[in-house]
């Protein structure tokens, strides 16, 4: 299938559907400006002091860091606190959200992206899943409770030793705080405010009934396959169709959609079919 005939065929799913779940991995930003850290390469190029360091991004993203040394645990997560702070969502996410309003779409969004990019594209926050947490929120180390508020914090940092020049301070015992992020090897994460935000994407999913749902997939890998998982499942629902958008991985059984490309170009591709329907 061509790339316009794959376009086409999502088109249609699109104006047919009375739903919309938006499933979106690293890939989601790329067009933004911001790095995917695929593989080390990837990592390194974003970042080319942990190669000097030969710290890659599971390294990078360690909650041990935190422990032993925090002013390099927020190096990293300050830096990248910044950088998504500074980031203009690309014109994709508009074109989402003009898809709900044009079709009347109920419609959610799943994303193991924690860099909050949907909230500033004007998504509801109440309609959001984001599976591994959000760079925008912190907890407490240790954690001296269960608690998760929003980061204030204004994180300077040294780009030449990638270490933070303050550490943000738990209001709660004055300890060291961390983002509320799923980490590798975390044991600490509080997964509350995640849960929550699941309970409400179930609670959607229970609302729909017999609507047809439509699934659009943007940049979901198989390093990491939550997401491809998350399309997957919702895909077996009766009447469903995924779309799959990815320039490297973006393979899918029929009757889905696969579209080979960044997301960004998918969207437009889709968007320039729907205005000629």
């Amino acid at each position: 299938m061509t790339l316009d005939a794959a376009c086409r065929a999502a088109a249609e799913a699109i104006s047919n559907a009375g739903a919309l779940v938006i499933t979106a991995g690293a890939g989601m930003g790329v067009d933004s400006g911001l790095p995917d850290f695929r593989g080390d390469k990837g990592f390194w190029k974003a970042y080319p002091m942990y190669e000097r360091l030969e710290i890659n991004f599971v390294g990078a993203a360690n909650p041990e860091h935190f422990q032993r040394d925090p002013a390099f645990g927020w190096g990293f997560y300050g830096h990248r606190t910044n950088l998504y702070r500074a980031t203009v969502p690309h014109d994709g996410f508009r074109i989402l959200l003009e898809w709900a309003r044009r079709y009347s779409l109920d419609c959610f969004v799943v994303t193991s992206n924690v860099d909050g990019q949907f909230q500033k594209a004007g998504f509801s926050g109440e309609r959001i899943v984001e599976v591994h947490g959000s760079i925008h929120h912190l907890q407490c180390l240790d954690p001296c409770s269960m608690n998760i508020w929003e980061n204030d914090e204004e994180i300077r940092v040294d780009l030449e030793t990638m270490r933070a020049r303050s550490i943000p301070r738990c209001p709660f015992c004055g300890g060291v705080t961390r983002p509320n992020i799923l980490m590798f090897g975390d044991w600490s994460w509080i997964s509350r405010r995640t849960a929550e935000q699941e309970a409400r994407f179930d609670e959607f999913l229970q609302e729909q009934g017999g609507r047809r749902m439509v699934i659009v997939e943007m940049g979901a890998g198989t390093a990491i396959p939550t997401i491809r998982y998350t399309t997957e499942r919702l895909g077996n629902r009766a009447g469903a169709v995924a779309i799959r958008i990815n320039p490297r991985e973006p393979e899918i059984d029929a009757p889905h959609i696969s579209i080979p490309c960044g997301a960004l170009e998918g969207l437009q591709c889709i968007e320039r079919q729907l205005e000629v329907r």
